[in-house]
């Protein structure tokens, strides 16, 4: 299954809070669709997923937003 996940226009620290909310929710093996604003995400999310042994499927950068998919491992 797939969520979806809107925290654009949120800064960081929220981006990694909401995603460690929203992965505690989801069953192991589904993935997060991410829509951010920040461009700090690009580092956040990838170094949180090692951290914490998720992983980041795929990154998409388009001109007024990003895109992240995350996969639940554990």
């Amino acid at each position: 299954m797939q969520i979806n996940l809107d925290v654009k226009r949120l800064l960081c620290p929220m981006p990694v809070i909401r995603l460690g909310e929203m992965i505690g929710k989801v069953d192991t093996g589904d993935t997060i669709e991410m829509l951010a604003t920040d461009r700090g995400v690009l580092h956040d999310i990838p170094a949180w997923c090692k951290v914490h042994g998720h992983k980041v499927r795929e990154i998409k950068e388009k001109t007024d937003e990003i895109i992240i998919i995350v996969e639940k491992i554990w």
